[in-house]
């Protein structure tokens, strides 16, 4: 039996500060792209698309996402729970600020199409100094039944290896990916995505914002690097099929039946350092200043 997936990302801009009506807006484009596309199992949005948030807009001031950070289960999610039900549909609407004990984090979910958050999972790179969100400490994977299994990443989590290797080590066969970049280093973006998917053999979906100055270019790529869809810098939806056979046949053959990695790292394990020592250890670390340059000599968290 094959495992097909179809899949719709969601290039697409929100009302800027104005949650309500862009949650409308993503109720219209979850509905719109279920009866145009029939053979659309999963819908997948931008990091914060549904905060309304414009991170260069003046009209927010500091503090503007810890204002609308809400449990989950909360609000927010309990509405989405409801248009997938209604609809039949897996959503992952993005990110939300979600409040917990700890503070506010940058949180993505993935709802069935009978309405329940199965996944959960808390940004573990916030996109330091600029992004204030708490870190969290867990990897997150769910399963599609009789498809396969999917990785929650978020954003700036692609510029870590290991978030992406650990998720693949743990059985994920696609990394879902949402995004919110407005910066010149899309471009690295792009690249970062073909690369995890390449070093880890699996499907990247990393759909961004889009209809916004410097934004746009959402990518999706299969187990081997290969570029499935890209978006230009206004709002799309970029549809197309998995195969999920393919990554347990890239894993098992090798990439362009050449490099069959995991069985390598399975029966010849390298050393790494960075793991086996820690971070700090490195010399690379030799010279370097301090994450937060204004707070120097600071002996606050």
């Amino acid at each position: 039996m094959s495992r097909i997936l179809g899949v719709a990302l969601a290039q697409v801009a929100p009302v800027t500060g104005d949650p309500q009506a862009t949650f409308a807006k993503f109720s219209r484009e979850v509905r719109s792209l279920k009866a145009l596309s029939p053979s659309i199992d999963l819908v997948v949005f931008p990091e914060l698309y549904l905060s309304a948030f414009g991170s260069f807009d003046a009209r927010h001031p500091v503090g503007y996402l810890d204002r609308l950070a809400e449990p989950i289960p909360g609000p927010t999610t309990d509405a989405v729970c409801r248009l997938a039900a209604d609809t039949g549909l897996w959503i992952v609407p993005g990110s939300i600020p979600e409040r917990s004990a700890k503070g506010v984090h940058n949180t993505a979910v993935a709802i069935s199409p009978q309405g329940e958050v199965v996944a959960s999972y808390r940004k573990i790179f916030p996109w330091m100094p600029y992004e204030t969100s708490v870190p969290g400490d867990t990897y997150v994977t769910f399963d599609i039944p009789q498809v396969g299994r999917f990785g929650l990443a978020i954003c700036y989590d692609g510029w870590v290896p290991e978030i992406s290797r650990t998720l693949a080590w743990m059985g994920a066969e696609v990394i879902i990916q949402p995004t919110y970049t407005r910066t010149s280093d899309r471009e690295q973006e792009l690249v970062l995505a073909r690369a995890n998917a390449i070093t880890n053999q699996v499907y990247v979906l990393n759909p961004n914002i889009g209809g916004l100055f410097g934004t746009g270019r959402s990518i999706a790529t299969d187990p081997e690097g290969r570029v499935l869809a890209q978006g230009g810098a206004g709002e799309e939806f970029l549809t197309f099929h998995l195969d999920l056979d393919l990554v347990a046949t890239t894993r098992e053959r090798g990439t362009l039946g050449l490099n069959p990695l995991w069985k390598q790292l399975r029966d010849a394990p390298p050393p790494f350092p960075p793991a086996t020592e820690g971070y700090d250890k490195g010399q690379i670390m030799t010279g370097l200043g301090p994450l937060h340059p204004a707070r120097a000599g600071s002996t606050g968290a």
